[in-house]
């Protein structure tokens, strides 16, 4: 089996969701620049896998009718999963996941408010197959996958989702509503610590009139869901803040007309998108999400990702790539550094183990009992990472979902180990190649050599390979070390 370098599996593994065996040749001949520039250098509106569902060969969805991933949340889902597995731009995929957990949106919520297959809509459609063009959040989050942030913070404060998920539709100049401006600035810039409480009522008044325009039935073909800027909810007096809004020092946003309203919220967006505390919090997020959870950002590496951030005007591009040619990057000491979130297992698992014949349906209990649903985070703050996925329940669910899918896998696993069959170290070796481990501790290569040993003596069989092999996949799948990526 051909393998690609340490170094470029490591960044399949965290620019993307691991490889499959046609991937994995494909990076083998591949040096580590070529690479990155290989993942990153995707054109957002050229990666279109959708067309591909229910063809052979691709995994599979499933769906009592026709599939409807527009309006259906767990079509959604589907839909999304199949995309990770899939993608020729598997870092679309990779950052759209992470915009999701940075700007937290739960569909809940939202169907809460409105109904089920709205709330889907604005949370997932695909704006050339909806009756009206809605774009849902998680589209927005792809096309701006690698987008400059600036740009991305005003999409997300107009998105009908976000309107809804904080409220910015009841946003008006008699009762300023404080969820959005918080949050702004707690969670998706500065972060705590450098902003004050009255900065969140300025930031209230400043986005009062950003609200949402509704117009058709709800739950039918006509319904739209647009922003608004209301100018007769305005207020336009003037706002002060704690910190710089313009270039010059200038802390006030002065008072306007109502019809140049909407400038506020944008002065606002873009002192927050460039300042130096919210380029050194995006340096921290990415390197929880690309580097490492068991080390603390460094700070040579920190200082390096905030003034690229800051150099190239919020692109991310250049940020990614920094962060993917970074020595914190490419140390081996920060390999399988990260613990992989239960959507990342799930696609990386089918990508390694196989999806012939497997439903993506079948993924979607066994996600949420590991401790994720997509279009679901928990609260605004997104999921809880780190350890905090491993729970006695969480870490049964991987194990349960190993068994299921190698089991799935048998009789294509059983082909893959052909070659492979002539010893039972030969059968542990191939199985640890495949699934891209890090080098397994001794005893534990020996206890699953005596594994394929036990029972019959070992003859190489079709019926020996049918059990032992997908009991091996299952075993390492299952196992501790295959939990980091």
């Amino acid at each position: 089996m051909a393998r690609p370098a340490p170094a470029v599996e490591h960044l399949l593994r965290r620019a993307g969701f691991g490889a499959t065996p046609a991937e994995r040749t494909r990076f083998a001949r591949l040096p580590y620049l070529i690479a990155v520039n290989s993942l990153i250098g995707f054109d957002p509106a050229a990666t279109d896998v959708d067309d591909k569902i229910g063809a052979p060969g691709y995994v599979g969805v499933t769906s009592r009718g026709a599939f409807l991933p527009n309006t259906n949340v767990d079509h959604a889902r589907q839909r999304w999963l199949f995309r990770m597995v899939h993608s020729p731009a598997p870092l679309q995929e990779k950052m759209a996941l992470f915009w999701h957990h940075h700007f937290a949106t739960a569909w809940d919520k939202i169907r809460g408010i409105i109904n089920t297959v709205d709330a889907t809509r604005l949370m997932a459609a695909k704006p050339p197959e909806d009756p009206q063009q809605q774009r849902g959040q998680i589209e927005l989050f792809r096309q701006f996958a690698l987008g400059n942030f600036r740009q991305l913070l005003i999409e997300v404060a107009r998105d009908p989702a976000m309107l809804y998920w904080l409220d910015g539709r009841l946003n008006v100049r008699a009762a300023p509503q404080e969820n959005f401006g918080r949050e702004l600035m707690e969670l998706f810039t500065v972060g705590v610590g450098f902003h004050t409480e009255q900065d969140v009522y300025a930031a209230a008044r400043v986005f009062t009139g950003w609200n949402l325009r509704f117009t058709g039935a709800r739950g039918t073909d006509t319904a739209r869901y647009q922003f608004n800027y209301n100018a007769a909810q305005h207020d336009v007096n003037e706002k002060e803040f704690s910190f710089a809004i313009y270039p010059d020092g200038n802390r006030k946003i002065p008072a306007r007309p109502a019809a140049a309203g909407m400038q506020d919220g944008i002065d606002l967006i873009t002192a927050l998108a460039v300042h130096p505390e919210t380029a050194r919090r995006m340096a921290r997020r990415l390197w929880t999400w690309f580097v490492s959870e068991t080390d603390a950002p460094d700070a040579a590496f920190v200082d390096q990702i905030a003034s690229v951030y800051l150099d190239n005007d919020t692109n991310m591009k250049p940020v990614i790539r920094a962060v993917l040619l970074s020595k914190a990057f490419t140390d081996p000491r920060r390999y399988f550094q990260r613990y992989s979130w239960p959507v990342e297992y799930v696609v990386r698992s089918l990508k390694e183990v196989g999806h012939v014949g497997f439903s993506l349906e079948s993924a979607l209990t066994p996600l949420l009992n590991m401790g994720q649903q997509l279009l679901e985070p928990p609260d605004v703050n997104g999921w809880a990472l780190g350890p905090a996925w491993f729970s006695t329940a969480g870490m049964l669910a991987r194990m349960n979902f190993a068994s299921t899918l190698a089991t799935n896998q048998k009789f294509e696993l059983r082909t893959a180990a052909q070659a492979h069959r002539a010893s039972p170290d030969r059968l542990v070796q191939f199985a640890t190649d495949s699934l891209a481990l890090p080098a397994l501790d001794p005893k534990v290569y020996g206890a699953l050599v005596q594994y394929v040993q036990a029972g019959t003596p070992w003859t190489g069989s079709d019926a020996q390979l049918l059990t032992k092999a997908a009991g091996v996949f299952h075993l390492l799948a299952g196992a501790g070390d295959y939990q980091f990526v």
